[in-house]
């Protein structure tokens, strides 16, 4: 569990919470201000630890309440839990980003409640930022490639292995290849069995994330657009890559923020 913390206090503020198959991502919010937040096992939501997370972090951005709260999920099995869990703690309203609530952006895609939520919220922080078109880039346990176009709509994307899946996966389907630490390699030609793992992982995945940013810009017919990179591998693997412009940690809580600050603004009132 990493934990992250701004000095500074408030008495109304807002949890976003952002569930992922292998983390979970929370941050205690009030205005545009992350007073804290905390990347813990997602799994901690289904054995009940996630409360003893949730009431740190609100004591560590020294809160005593919440006005609301926002969560996004991959998880179905999770949502219950955390909604009982969270009603139990603070009894305030929570609300849930899906298809029907999204906001900022429109849905150009068939059966846009298969539509995964973080992907969502991605989307409509990005374009808040960059407006359309768009591609969002998240290096979670699954890549995904994300598009709003110029028209202001979500128009689908690509998804692809993670890294940490690819390597494990090495691993765990052969006799001699190790677990390894996802780290820059020192060349593209390895010397040991650890070193080419990783020059595989590393500099194959910039081949693989570029290949697919040029044939996106070729079939949107739009040679520059801005392209911003989130999730855990993404400053690892953007930073030789000059197609993504920005690389922002905070993408998903920010779209989660401004989905409650539409549907509830008097969350957001001092």
């Amino acid at each position: 569990m990493k934990l992250r913390i701004a000095q500074v206090s408030s008495s109304r503020v807002v949890l976003l919470i952002d569930i992922g198959n292998t983390h979970t991502h929370a941050a205690v919010v009030k205005n545009k201000r992350v007073l804290a937040d905390v990347i813990m096992p997602s799994e901690s939501l289904a054995t009940g630890k996630a409360k003893t997370i949730f009431t740190k972090l609100l004591r560590v951005a020294k809160c005593n309440s919440l006005s609301g709260t926002v969560f996004c999920s991959v998880v179905p099995k999770l949502n219950q839990a955390l909604k009982i869990m969270l009603r139990n703690l603070w009894h305030c309203p929570t609300l849930q980003l899906t298809a029907k609530t999204v906001v900022g952006i429109g849905i150009d895609y068939p059966k846009s409640n298969t539509i995964g939520a973080d992907r969502l919220a991605n989307s409509i922080a990005a374009h808040a930022k960059f407006g359309g078109p768009v591609i969002v880039v998240d290096f979670g346990t699954a890549v995904t490639f994300d598009i709003v176009d110029s028209n202001e709509n979500y128009i689908g994307g690509i998804i692809t292995p993670g890294l940490a899946a690819m390597t494990e996966y090495l691993h765990d389907k052969t006799a001699l290849l190790p677990r390894i630490k996802i780290t820059e390699p020192r060349s593209v030609i390895g010397k040991n069995t650890q070193d080419a793992m990783l020059s595989g992982a590393i500099i194959g995945y910039r081949g693989l994330i570029s290949g697919l940013l040029m044939q996106l810009r070729k079939e949107l017919g739009i040679r520059k657009m801005p392209v911003v990179a989130t999730g855990g591998y993404a400053k690892l693997i953007a930073k030789k890559i000059s197609a993504i412009k920005q690389v922002d940690p905070l993408l998903t809580i920010e779209g989660l923020r401004l989905v409650g600050q539409k549907h509830r603004p008097k969350w957001w009132k001092n």
